[in-house]
């Protein structure tokens, strides 16, 4: 009786997460967002997308929350000056934390747009730096000037 237990537990341990995984595959692949009446395109295939791409939203495209405040802020270094942009930069990681994740990238992308204004002039720049994500304004304006 306890070799047959054993036997049918491990027969179902082999076969159970096969069944759960061809069954949640099977479950995901009619999308119920897709128009009506389109048929077989509701059908969704792993490759239709591509990563880095961005999901088609019904004829309408949404800029993304990190670019629209790196470009603000680029508007921002341009009008007045990189210390003003880095202390925005530092007050919108604190009112929207699920974009801190793009600091570093926006801070350089900073840093280089001010070494840009000031004509490559790195100590000019580099004098508005702030301690906003890790420095990565400061190297913005090496990667910029060299």
């Amino acid at each position: 009786m306890n070799q047959l237990a054993s036997r049918l537990g491990k027969t179902l341990a082999f076969v159970l997460p096969f069944v759960l995984v061809t069954t949640g595959t099977l479950a995901v692949t009619r999308v119920s967002w897709a128009p009506s009446g389109s048929g077989d395109k509701q059908v969704l295939a792993a490759s239709s997308l591509t990563t880095g791409s961005a999901p088609a939203v019904r004829g309408t495209t949404k800029e993304a929350p990190q670019n629209v405040l790196r470009d603000r802020l680029l508007r921002q270094l341009d009008s007045q000056n990189p210390g003003a942009a880095l202390d925005a930069l530092a007050k919108a990681m604190q009112t929207q934390p699920s974009l801190t994740r793009y600091c570093t990238d926006i801070a350089r992308d900073l840093g280089e747009a001010a070494v840009r204004k000031y004509h490559g002039d790195v100590k000019r720049a580099q004098s508005y730096t702030r301690p906003v994500c890790d420095g990565s304004f400061a190297v913005g304006t090496l990667a910029a000037a060299g």
